[in-house]
């Protein structure tokens, strides 16, 4: 699944689709934009224009305005996994969500599955090969916690600490805070030098102001760097993989109903 990173990417290119008027729209694929029918994304949208593009955790939304200037329903939109954002205009095409590799098939139209077309000519297009994203009005993001790149320490604390669950599994719980994946999670495990299955509730507190710290540092650099896939341990995720650190061997296990990796030798904690 897309973690924060890639959902900023997206975020960051819906930009350039804002305050464009709204001429057409294709949500004519049921399943992508259930449970609407066809057609009724499009009523509501077309002639408007989308206003701001908002993010929290994997969350991406856009508020929206009609043609005669009142506020519109917000449109969510889920990259499922592996779906990215195109908008296209004037200047080209940019794209964001899940980064490109060279060894992807080429791109068919049909893979298109939520299109929004401008007046200028251009295009945001949902492109989702494996049909897995999501469309939707009015999305509900009540549940979701703290964004994991605002949470402040005091918050992570109290949040992350509380419950006897694996730590990990408290820091992939969208409702305890919003963004962490799967990959996160272990990079910034391992960044922290905390063992993934310990218990949240034992862990002290200068050990959750390194995690936090840690994460914050994990985010920073995947952002900056293109994706979750850019982290130090990422690469090692596997049985001849190896502590970036100290070169010991790494440990496999599951952790939270997740498929985890850490260091056998600094990870212990």
């Amino acid at each position: 699944m897309p973690e924060l990173p890639e959902v900023e990417s997206a975020r960051q290119v819906l930009l350039g689709a804002l305050n464009r008027e709204i001429t057409g729209v294709d949500d004519t694929d049921e399943w992508v934009c259930r449970p609407h029918r066809r057609g009724e994304i499009a009523k509501a949208l077309v002639g408007g224009r989308l206003t701001e593009a908002h993010r929290r955790g994997k969350a991406l939304w856009c508020e929206t305005g009609t043609g005669d200037g009142t506020a519109g329903p917000r449109l969510g939109i889920h990259l499922g996994m592996g779906g990215r954002l195109i908008v296209s205009g004037d200047d080209g095409e940019r794209a964001g969500g899940e980064p490109d590799r060279p060894d992807r098939s080429p791109r068919k139209p049909e893979w298109d599955r939520f299109t929004v077309t401008f007046a200028d000519g251009g295009q945001l297009r949902l492109f989702d090969k494996r049909r897995l994203g999501r469309v939707r009005l009015e999305p509900d993001i009540d549940a979701l916690g703290p964004d994991a790149e605002d949470i402040t320490p005091a918050q992570f604390r109290e949040r992350v600490a509380r419950g006897r669950s694996a730590v990990k599994a408290r820091l992939l719980d969208q409702s305890v805070l919003a963004g962490v994946g799967n990959l996160l999670a272990d990079e910034t495990l391992w960044q922290a030098r905390i063992r993934p299955s310990v218990p949240a509730d034992e862990l002290t507190r200068t050990e959750l102001d390194r995690l936090h710290r840690a994460l914050e540092r994990s985010l920073r650099a995947a952002v900056e760097k293109g994706g979750v896939h850019t982290g130090e341990v990422i690469g090692e995720r596997n049985p001849d993989g190896a502590g970036p650190r100290c070169g010991a061997p790494m440990a496999h296990g599951t952790v939270g109903g997740r498929s985890t990796w850490w260091c056998s030798a600094e990870q212990q904690q």
